[in-house]
């Protein structure tokens, strides 16, 4: 499995993206302060698992998603000792990755 990491959260459940107001967040989003992904900006994670609105949280690098069409790839995050399918992460992300050309990595 991947590292522990803490992600920043800027856009909880329920949330919309600040640029895009017809992107609903059915789950908490964020991203791992410090750490730099591709674009020059901290490395953005999905966080799956919890089912509230927080504004922290520490756990497990469960999945890598690397968009073919993108500079970017995002982390996948769960409760340590939680797992989700392949499957699964796609059905939970679909809402932002749909536009996107993504494959799915599990840790």
């Amino acid at each position: 499995m991947g590292k522990i990491v803490t992600v920043i959260v800027d856009r909880p459940i329920g949330s919309y993206h600040p640029d895009y107001p017809d992107t609903y967040y059915p789950i908490n989003y964020g991203y791992i302060e410090g750490t730099m992904a591709a674009d020059g900006e901290e490395q953005d994670a999905y966080i799956l698992g919890v089912s509230e609105p927080i504004l922290k949280f520490t756990g497990r690098v469960i999945a890598i998603i690397k968009r073919e069409d993108d500079i970017e790839q995002k982390w996948v995050v769960a409760p340590d000792g939680v797992s989700f399918t392949k499957e699964e992460i796609e059905k939970l992300t679909y809402f932002q990755e749909k536009f996107f050309i993504s494959k799915i990595t599990l840790l």
